[in-house]
């Protein structure tokens, strides 16, 4: 992500924030947290033309009526104080993908949105020299046979970064690298899942996120802001003690069976993985850097998702 992109996302994350902020605080004792990545979100914002600060106003906007109708226990007052918190970037790495977390101090109660402004990656994962993919998405340590096939393309690769060569010097990186690097991969995917079927939940929930949340996309080409909500553990949606939320969220089913995991037609570089109940990722393998390094980059897509994943649309209404 260029650094572009990377200040707009986090102003955006600032602009929603407020705007939940501004919208609560007449209803309900609302508090925001002050914090590091508040100010680093907030420095983000500050830095931003007037033109742009105001596309983020209006996309956020668009959007948070909807949010409050599906949650109800955010606008109820029951003389408790609410929270608004930005979560730190380490926790992403944990599986907690959520941006913001929202939370009443006499409840039992919590909700995250995750906030994307123009792009709906699932996650950003290295794979490298040193880093078990395996132990970290769902608890299984790498076998030695995976590292026995990557190991030789990694020292390659340290190599590379010791002479000095770009990316763009290696001739044959689709055969010498990406391909053999994705096939280590799906076979030891394959493995894993033959001995222990349940690491495909494990993996869609690191990817995914362990916590429920709400995903806020803003698609400024199209004058629209994306909700999608992925309620795992049936925690989103619930109802206050007196009001039911006029928006159903339905659980959202985690898979079980692995239907199949081919390269993408006409590509070296991207995998696709089928589960069944809906769930369909592709895998892109990349680059991030000019000069070769022992690690690359993973861009995770949703090529399908469930149908008990709530997608809604909510239109820009206001003039930019």
């Amino acid at each position: 992500m260029s650094k572009n992109s990377n200040d707009n996302g986090r102003a955006y994350e600032f602009v929603w924030i407020q705007t939940l902020y501004n919208a609560l605080k007449q209803l309900r004792t609302t508090e925001v947290i002050n914090n590091s990545s508040l100010e680093a979100n907030k420095k983000a914002w500050s830095m931003l033309s007037e033109d742009m600060k105001r596309i983020l106003e209006v996309s956020a906007d668009a959007a948070i009526e909807t949010i409050l109708e599906l949650e109800p226990c955010m606008t109820e007052d029951d003389g408790d104080i609410l929270t608004l918190e930005f979560q730190k970037d380490e926790n992403g790495v944990k599986g907690d993908v959520r941006d913001i977390v929202v939370k009443r101090d006499n409840i039992k109660w919590e909700i995250g949105l995750s906030i994307k402004h123009n792009h709906d990656a699932v996650k950003h994962c290295r794979m490298s020299y040193k880093l078990d993919f395996g132990k970290n998405w769902y608890d299984v340590p790498c076998s030695q046979n995976y590292w026995n096939a990557v190991t030789p393309i990694f020292d390659q690769l340290i190599s590379y970064r010791q002479e000095g060569l770009k990316w763009s010097e290696l001739e044959d990186k689709e055969l010498s690298v990406y391909i053999p690097l994705l096939n280590a991969f799906m076979d030891e995917i394959r493995l894993c899942y033959a001995n222990n079927p349940s690491i495909l939940w494990k993996m869609i929930e690191y990817l995914i996120g362990v916590d429920d949340y709400y995903k806020i996309v803003s698609i400024d080409s199209k004058r629209l802001t994306m909700i999608h909500a992925f309620n795992i553990h049936n925690t989103l949606n619930m109802a206050s003690k007196v009001k039911v939320s006029a928006i159903s969220v339905p659980v959202t089913d985690l898979p079980t069976d692995l239907i199949a995991m081919r390269f993408k037609p006409n590509s070296n570089n991207t995998i696709e993985m089928y589960l069944n109940n809906g769930w369909q990722l592709g895998f892109r393998l990349h680059n991030a850097r000019t000069l070769v390094e022992p690690s690359l980059k993973f861009d995770i897509q949703f090529i399908g998702v469930p149908v008990s994943i709530l997608n809604l649309e909510c239109k820009w209404q206001k003039q930019m």
